[in-house]
């Protein structure tokens, strides 16, 4: 067991980091609370629902982003077409989308393929999903990942973002001081508990 004896509580409007050391838990940790993974024991609830409710789970997932470590991206789509395509978006028009994409420094990529973009550039496209579907709890895992120095910045922007329209932020992250004045307090995972950081 990865986790033990964990209690957290996230309010609306927080942005909390996260420490520890490689296989702590701390993405297993984001992928619970995004409710890809169900506990094992004990009980979690996300947005006020039971995630042992898988039904009622489904019903708030497009409630939450997740930044992982890998863009989640459909290859073949361009940059633009990936953020048009979510389930969970209004209707957009071409407008926004591309409104979105100039924000994170991709206006003149809008119709490459995702699987000929870089790194940077397709975690550039999450972020730009994020800043249109505004999400009521917001997880990234190592986010600032692929991206340079000047679009480093999008990941603290975006978590502001959610923050101001009322969200909650969780980041895992090796680089916390990166976003250090964003953040509403840093928690070490140690030994499967969350600690407040000292």
């Amino acid at each position: 067991m990865i986790l033990k004896d964990l209690d957290l509580v996230v309010e609306a409007s927080e942005i909390v980091a996260v420490r520890g050391p490689n296989g702590s838990g701390k993405t297993t940790l984001l992928r619970l609370i995004s409710t890809l993974l169900a506990p094992t024991r004990g009980s979690a609830h996300i947005l006020g629902v039971d995630a042992a409710d898988r039904q009622a789970v489904l019903g708030c997932r497009h409630r939450i982003a997740l930044v992982g470590h890998v863009p989640a991206l459909w290859p073949e789509l361009t940059l633009a077409e990936n953020i048009s395509v979510l389930p969970n978006l209004r209707p957009l028009g071409a407008g926004p989308i591309a409104e979105a994409l100039k924000t994170v420094g991709l206006a003149k990529a809008a119709d490459r393929r995702a699987d000929r973009a870089s790194l940077g550039m397709q975690r550039r496209v999450e972020f730009a999903r994020i800043r249109l579907n505004l999400p009521d709890v917001l997880l990234l895992d190592e986010a600032h990942a692929g991206l340079d120095a000047g679009a480093a910045a999008l990941v603290e922007d975006t978590a502001r973002l959610v923050q101001s329209n009322g969200g909650s932020v969780i980041v895992v992250s090796h680089e916390v001081a990166r976003m250090q004045g964003a953040l509403s307090r840093v928690l070490d995972l140690v030994d499967g508990r969350l600690e407040a950081a000292s």
